[in-house]
């Protein structure tokens, strides 16, 4: 009888892939709120008249701003529900195991079970990071909106 469990490389292979795909997801909304931002700058009657340009630039920005909570709220609840799935995953496994073996205590049960909490702090951690680096980007990007709307504004 094979007993089949989650690998804790195959857990961190598809952490790191949620992370990444997250990072790259805010770098692109970053990059598209940029270039968006920038083509109402281009607009050379915009910039005859100041202070409908800077009307406008607190428009988009205060618009990018709220679409970058948003984005890192919905980043945020994924890497969560991930997480639980991945928790969920290795409890199953784990009930697996214990309804597999006839002996309470068994060595494979109880690797069954050493396994599930190293997967669930695993998980907990992973998650934690990811979320922070979801905190870390979008607080760049708002960092280099306020860079250019200071420019401007000048």
């Amino acid at each position: 009888m094979k007993i089949y469990s989650m690998k804790l490389n195959d857990l961190m292979k598809r952490l790191s892939t949620v992370g990444r795909f997250l990072a790259t997801t805010v770098f692109c909304v970053s990059a598209v709120a940029f270039v968006w931002q920038g083509a109402f700058f281009s607009n050379t009657a915009a910039m005859a008249a100041p202070a409908a340009t800077l009307i406008a630039e607190a428009d988009i920005s205060s618009q990018v701003q709220d679409n970058l909570n948003k984005g890192a709220k919905l980043s945020k609840d994924f890497i969560e529900d991930t997480k639980e799935r991945v928790e969920r995953t290795a409890n199953k496994n784990t009930d697996r195991v214990e309804q597999a073996t006839d002996d309470n205590g068994s060595v494979v049960e109880r690797k069954a079970n050493r396994d599930e909490a190293r997967i669930y702090k695993r998980a907990e951690e992973d998650a934690a990071r990811t979320k922070e680096q979801v905190d870390r980007s979008k607080n760049a990007v708002e960092s280099a909106i306020d860079t250019i709307k200071d420019a401007f504004s000048n």
